[in-house]
């Protein structure tokens, strides 16, 4: 029985990152291919020559660039690189009746819409592609029973969605059967398909990409990777979480006000980030107004001399108000469980409310000393993740559908595009679903936020 796609289906265990780079070969980094590629491809009549890079022969990067392990490696040193991405010489899909489809899956998140005209307006400006369809309601739509009939999708169809949030295609969670994805694709005569989606839709891709090879069909399956929480490694970085911790540095801001506004006011704010506190910590530290910042890859000891409860009391008692972020993936382990299922339809643990814990929790503590404090708890995750792209995101989410269908039109498959050391790269989905990207207690991003908050680089009940 095939594997269901759209589960997570990831352990949480990111694990030592550094490592695992350190333990990478160059085999984990090759990119699948349908087979060679003998069209010339008609975007160099626009580019020019010198934009292209010969098929086979593209430039690489480094996947650890550091000077150490280039010396290690010695002069022929058979170093992993990534692919470099962009515009090839020769196609594998003749433009002119390949059939392309789009799909949107998981949660929403800035950039969605960018990301689909991007691709549409690459498919069919620069190379001519004149059958686009978009499936709706993520891989729920690629199950033809289900009834989810896809859309045309032209220039003039996508011109302006890319000033509005969420995504027109819509999106869903829950597993589905990748035999009855290939059979719909293969009616639909699709021969590429575009997944947007975080790790679980990834790995759904990958299981897809796996059931048409083990067809023997050309399709290809490339994957533009869409995290709010930031946590697929192999990549810089995932469009839409610039503009969604920019967006929570104006809540922080509120959450500041608020608490200055009262005698021991406090702000509590309760921002996305499931397993990874990227959000969290780069939303801080742009804004600035934290006192303390709550994040899963970091133990939230609440009580005794060392815990969150007397670090935020000696934060009120310097200044008179604090402001407390808190990922919604922190303190899990403290919270006893909630009723219900204990996983969503993707396969993903439901997380219990950290920012009602919190607040019960701290208003608990302050009434038993006899101190009165003026609590406000802020949850704008739905806010944040339905707003359009900012413009720096917006410029990414194009690159990165370009790149997405440059790699698809020369016949690349299972894989997906992302940045890496500043510039794009084709990742094979194997590789970047093997772990989450998580913050390192030990790392730079962490010893940052410390030195900004001020507060103890672990919470302890001594």
């Amino acid at each position: 029985m095939n594997a269901a796609i759209g589960a997570s289906g990831g352990t949480g265990d990111a694990g030592d990152l550094a490592a695992a780079i350190a333990a990478l070969s160059a085999d984990d980094t090759a990119i699948r291919a349908l087979g060679p590629c003998r069209l010339p491809s008609p975007v160099a009549a626009h580019l020019g020559p010198t934009a292209m890079s010969f098929v086979g022969a593209a430039d690489q990067v480094l996947i650890d660039d550091s000077v150490q392990r280039l010396l290690r490696a010695g002069p022929i040193g058979r170093l992993p690189a990534f692919e470099l991405a962009g515009p090839r010489d020769r196609i594998f899909f003749d433009p002119r009746t390949v059939r392309c489809a789009i799909v949107t899956c998981g949660g929403l998140c800035p950039g969605l819409n960018n990301v689909i005209r991007g691709l549409v307006l690459e498919l069919a400006h620069g190379y001519g592609v004149r059958h686009i369809q978009g499936f709706r309601y993520g891989y729920e739509g690629l199950i033809a029973r289900l009834g989810h009939a896809p859309v045309a999708l032209t220039p003039e169809s996508v011109a302006n969605i890319h000033h509005g949030g969420g995504t027109v295609l819509g999106a869903s969670r829950g597993a589905q059967d990748p035999a009855e994805v290939v059979d719909n694709l293969e009616a639909n005569g699709i021969g590429i398909l575009f997944v947007v989606g975080g790790d679980g839709s990834m790995r759904g891709a990958m299981r897809v990409a796996d059931e048409i090879d083990r067809r023997g069909l050309r399709i290809a399956v490339v994957g533009v990777p869409k995290t709010i929480d930031n946590d697929i490694p192999f990549i810089d970085r995932s469009f839409g979480f610039e503009t969604a911790y920019s967006a929570a540095v104006q809540v922080i801001r509120t959450a500041r006000v608020e608490a200055m506004g009262a005698r021991d006011g406090i702000g509590l704010v309760k921002l996305m980030g499931r397993h990874s506190g990227f959000l969290a910590c780069q939303a801080a530290l742009a804004s600035a107004d934290v006192d303390l910042v709550l994040i899963p890859e970091v133990p939230a000891h609440l009580d005794g001399p060392g815990g969150v409860l007397a670090c935020l009391e000696r934060v009120l008692t310097r200044h008179g108000h604090a402001v407390v972020v808190a990922a919604e993936g922190a303190a899990q382990d403290l919270i006893d469980a909630q009723p219900g299922s204990p996983t969503d339809k993707s396969g993903n643990p439901r997380l219990k409310d950290v920012g009602a814990f919190l607040r019960d929790r701290i208003g608990a503590h302050f009434q038993a000393r006899g101190r009165e404090v003026t609590l406000k708890s802020i949850d704008p995750s739905y806010t944040i993740r339905s707003i359009p792209a900012s413009p720096s995101d917006s410029v990414f989410c194009w690159n990165l559908a370009r790149n997405a269908v440059h790699a698809a039109m020369a016949g690349n498959t299972a894989m997906l595009v992302g940045r890496w050391h500043g510039r794009f790269v084709h990742v094979p989905m194997a590789l970047a679903t093997r772990r989450r990207k998580r913050v390192d207690p030990e790392g730079e991003l962490w010893m940052s936020v410390i030195e900004a908050t001020g507060q103890p680089r672990r919470f302890g009940p001594e």
